[in-house]
């Protein structure tokens, strides 16, 4: 009981810690965190009995991810507490998750505690130089077209993935011309991996507008395309899939209360070939509203966003569709629009997707997916 009521005392102390420290400042010191709560389901051993074998148990979850930054450095820490308010004799009985904090037998204390290691991280996406080792939950090149919004921590919390992101532009030098941003998905494997060059031409000229048009060139490979089948065999088949494109970016309104870019993509699949291109508008009215509205020209069994948020869980599935011997997916011309809203910096942020073909097929052709609307809505905390 004594081991219970001191594991709500420390928990009680991490909270208001997190809650009281300030915002970063002119010290140089900085930290942010959410919040998440849930349930997750272990299979554990029973305490005290080694022969016994492990048994389903559901806990609750308290998950803390802190962001603690010292100037450009910064760490972020994946702290789950994961308890049950059952057992006792009242049914009431608080119990934390031993497993979570204690190392059991075959473990070491660095096999507990180097997963909540979230992420070592050095400035942020967008700055002038950005590296971060870890997990990542929207790595994204470019305009998105060919990875975008790339996660590796699917398969958390039973295994958690170190990446590596290392963002380069040239105004670190006082040389704005060029620029690159580059993504390895698993450093342990070298599987997911891209990199993008960019150029920005007319940046040392005063041509209003036209001065911040960037022109980048994405390339991007997964070297194991079965890695995460449910059989766990790897397919003699399943070669790389790579993929090749260009891209353009031009920012025609950037107030803070409202912003408008011009983008476009063309991409290549180099395992087919395959090719498609989607040129669009994208931005921000009021401060918080979001907006987009693009037309995708979608060449025969090409996937736009191939490397997206659920890449890892249907890698294979999207490999089959690429690959030499795939079943012909015609090729399709069609929109996609998209609305939402975003505060706090997007710490709250709702969007609703919608796309679909211009022209509608046959009664008989409804097997190829892009051949009907798609609406996708999410709400992320």
């Amino acid at each position: 009981m004594v081991k219970k009521r001191t594991f709500i005392v420390v928990l009680l102390i991490l909270l208001g810690f997190f809650f009281v420290f300030p915002e970063e400042g002119d010290s140089g010191f900085g930290f942010t965190m959410s919040l998440g709560i849930g349930a997750t389901t272990f299979h554990d051993p029973v305490p005290g009995d080694p022969d016994a074998g492990p048994v389903k148990v559901t806990y609750q979850l308290l998950s803390l991810s802190p962001d603690i930054s010292f100037g450009k450095f910064g760490i972020g820490l994946d702290i789950p507490f994961h308890f049950t308010f059952t057992g006792g004799e009242d049914g009431t009985s608080f119990t934390p998750r031993q497993w979570d904090w204690i190392p059991q037998s075959g473990q070491t204390i660095l096999d507990v505690y180097l997963p909540k290691f979230k992420y070592l991280r050095y400035g942020l996406k967008g700055q002038p130089l950005f590296v971060k080792f870890g997990s990542f939950e929207g790595a994204t090149l470019g305009n998105g077209f060919i990875m975008g919004n790339y996660s590796n921590t699917l398969f958390l919390p039973e295994k958690r993935i170190f990446g590596l992101a290392f963002d380069m532009d040239g105004s670190l030098f006082h040389f704005p011309l060029l620029g690159m941003e580059s993504f390895i998905g698993n450093l342990a494997r070298f599987d997911v991996i891209g990199v993008r060059p960019f150029v920005r031409p007319l940046v040392m000229t005063e041509i209003p507008i036209l001065n911040a048009l960037e022109i980048g060139a994405t390339f991007a490979t997964d070297t194991n395309p079965d890695l995460y089948t449910e059989l766990g065999v790897d397919d003699p088949l399943a070669t790389p899939v790579s993929m090749a494109g260009a891209d353009f970016s031009l920012p025609l309104l950037t107030h803070k209360m409202a912003s408008l870019v011009a983008f476009g993509d063309i991409a290549f699949i180099l395992n087919r070939p395959s090719h498609g291109g989607t040129v669009g508008l994208k931005g921000m009215l009021i401060g918080f509203l979001t907006y987009g509205a693009q037309i995708r020209m979608l060449g025969s069994n090409f996937v736009p966003y191939y490397f997206d948020s659920a890449y890892d869980l249907f890698r294979y599935d999207k490999f089959q569709k690429v690959s030499v011997d795939a079943d012909e997916i015609p090729s399709s011309v069609g929109w996609l629009a998209s609305l939402g809203t975003s505060f706090l910096e997007g710490a709250i942020a709702f969007s609703v997707t919608l796309d679909g073909p211009f022209i509608q097929p046959e009664p008989d052709n409804w097997d190829n997916y892009l051949n009907y609307p798609h609406l996708l809505a999410q709400f992320v905390i």
